[in-house]
């Protein structure tokens, strides 16, 4: 029976077979690795910082399509200056802009935060003035923040979405009474809409065109504070 030559690798292998420093490097490795898996950090739910945020802009009487052109776009490429951003991307909606910014792995929260509010300050003067926006309102979001349970109410007797949603927020105020509920919110609804009907005779004896007309429910569709709701008995006390 023939033997065939070795190579390298065989060779060196035979050498260590043969060498009497081979079960001392086998202890060593051994004792090198169970002293690494006595010191290696361990944790049962390790904390990993994965943050990102909501910024809300309000844009009142815009369209989807004049959001986005105008509120949406501009503020993607002002976000996009900041550093350690993973992504960014927006959803445009009737008199609304979101944008969610997501950042690296490892930037921490408050730092990411912090470079997220810079940009949006330093960056103020990205739209025109008198357009009309709200200024951003900012919602930080984190990995303990991704919803555990999600459900979702449907009927067979072709109940409306309008009830459906209303049944939605009496369960809202049930689930957060439970312990340990941290936030409870309904998405998906059709949400509350007024309907107007014009009639043509009547806008043209009061001199009012659509447009104006338009501008009027577009003002009247904003929410503004409008003052401060005081105690009634501390206020009393205080004029005595």
């Amino acid at each position: 029976m023939t033997t065939l030559p070795l190579g390298m690798s065989g060779r060196l292998a035979r050498t260590f077979q043969r060498h009497a420093l081979t079960p001392l490097l086998a202890l060593v490795a051994l004792l090198l690795g169970a002293f690494a898996v006595l010191v290696t950090p361990r944790e049962e739910e390790p904390q990993i910082n994965v943050t990102m945020a909501n910024v809300l802009i309000a844009f009142p009487g815009a369209s989807s399509a004049d959001v986005q052109n105008m509120v949406a776009r501009p503020a993607e490429q002002a976000l996009g200056q900041i550093a350690g951003i993973e992504h960014t991307y927006s959803v445009s909606r009737p008199g609304m802009a979101v944008l969610t910014v997501q950042f690296q792995v490892g930037v921490p929260r408050t730092e990411a935060l912090v470079r997220l509010y810079d940009v949006l300050n330093a960056n103020q003067d990205w739209l025109p003035a008198n357009l009309g926006v709200l200024p951003p309102v900012v919602k930080p979001k984190g990995i303990d923040d991704v919803p555990v349970l999600a459900v979702t109410l449907w009927s067979r007797d072709g109940t409306s979405a309008a009830e459906l949603e209303r049944v939605a927020h009496t369960m809202e105020a049930e689930l957060k009474r439970v312990a340990g509920v941290r936030e409870v919110a309904t998405i998906g609804g059709p949400g509350r809409a007024v309907n107007i009907w014009l009639d043509p005779g009547r806008l043209r004896e009061r001199g009012i065109d659509i447009a104006r007309l338009q501008a009027t429910l577009s003002a009247a569709n904003q929410a503004m504070p409008a003052g401060a709701v005081l105690d009634a008995q501390s206020a009393a006390r205080r004029g005595c």
